[in-house]
């Protein structure tokens, strides 16, 4: 297992971008790594865009990233109006929010959706994210559900049972619009970090993963 360090100058900020489809993709996909980079850096410049959400959705997202965020040193959260489930119908509007928001932030670093996930929304998510940043290092995240789509990722990085609790708790009590789907559970969201703890021999014993489809080594 060979770590990658994003180890710079403190001086200078650690740019992140997490792009999510819908109020809660980000939380679910990166909510433990999102807290582990936030506690361990002092200097993280994150931008925060959710491309999916009617009222009470964009008020979940807004408090969620509220509350994840407190330690960023400089945050950027936007919630954008798209229709849920019809992304691939709103290509062109879509794309024209991704290259606007190219033009407002140059990242390290950018979370975006697996692009081989079966939801149309995510996927039209992942396939923007490579079309813009074709010179940025990249991962994607997994979100667990129905249809059974997840792949055997390749980046991981280890979670305290402490975050894990706390990423799993604050997904269940924030987004309570989602209460009634059979999934939103603190055990769905244990069970996936333990699973690739396990599969990335985690110290601790829990993990989120990842899939990295290009990284350059630059010693």
């Amino acid at each position: 297992m060979l770590p990658l360090n994003l180890a710079r100058d403190p001086a200078t900020p650690l740019k992140l971008l997490f792009l999510g489809a819908h109020s809660d993709d980000i939380e679910i996909g990166c909510g433990g790594t999102v807290l582990r980079l936030l506690a361990e850096r002092a200097n993280v410049d994150v931008t925060w865009v959710v491309f999916s959400s009617v009222p009470q959705r964009e008020q979940e997202a807004r408090t969620s990233a509220s509350l994840l965020l407190q330690q960023a040193a400089r945050q950027s959260v936007k919630v954008l109006g798209f229709r849920d489930g019809f992304f691939p119908y709103e290509g062109v509007k879509l794309k024209e929010s991704f290259e606007a928001l190219k033009k407002e932030v140059e990242p390290d670093l950018i979370f975006t959706h697996h692009r081989d996930d079966r939801h149309q929304d995510h996927r039209t998510i992942s396939d923007l994210t490579w079309n813009t940043w074709r010179r940025h290092l990249i991962v994607e995240y997994e979100i667990p559900k129905y249809d059974g789509d997840l792949g055997a990722p390749n980046c991981f990085v280890p979670l305290t049972e402490d975050l894990c609790a706390r990423k799993a708790k604050h997904i269940c009590d924030v987004f309570r619009s989602e209460s009634a789907k059979t999934w939103l559970t603190e055990q769905t969201f244990h069970a996936i970090l333990r699973l690739r703890g396990v599969e990335c021999a985690s110290p601790t014993g829990y993990a989120e993963a990842f899939h990295c489809r290009k990284l350059v080594i630059a010693p």
